[in-house]
């Protein structure tokens, strides 16, 4: 996943920078939460796994700016829900602090550029 290349127009979801570092951190959440505690299966667990999940491939797809905007700022109040669950999960002490960072980090990375796509939109 190289997602320091040249912008070019996106010709499928998986081309937007967006989805590559939501992705990143998607497969992290679902990596750190195989080893929280079994009574977090259905607690926070699954929250932020679902929420991590985002809906910008779905978005990609719409056909109007408005469409496209309305599931890009889905995406991105489910990715401030993961922060939030993320902090939680740190002062839970079911992250260490360097795998929170990372995540953390990658969060406000996808965070800034969801907020580009949105903005976008409305040029």
């Amino acid at each position: 996943m190289d997602m320091k290349q040249q912008r070019k127009k996106a010709v499928k979801f998986t081309d937007l920078e967006a989805w590559q570092y939501g992705h990143a951190l998607t497969l992290d959440v679902y990596r750190t939460t195989q080893e929280w505690p079994k009574e977090e299966i259905y607690g926070l667990a699954s929250q932020i796994r679902r929420a991590a999940v985002s809906n910008l491939a779905e978005g990609f797809s719409r056909s109007t700016k408005v469409d496209k905007g309305r599931f890009y700022t889905m995406a991105h109040g489910s990715l401030t829900e993961v922060q939030n669950q993320l902090l939680v999960a740190r002062d839970l002490q079911y992250v260490p602090t360097s795998v929170f960072q990372a995540m953390a980090d990658k969060a406000i990375v996808t965070h800034k550029l969801i907020t580009g796509l949105i903005k976008s939109l409305k040029d």
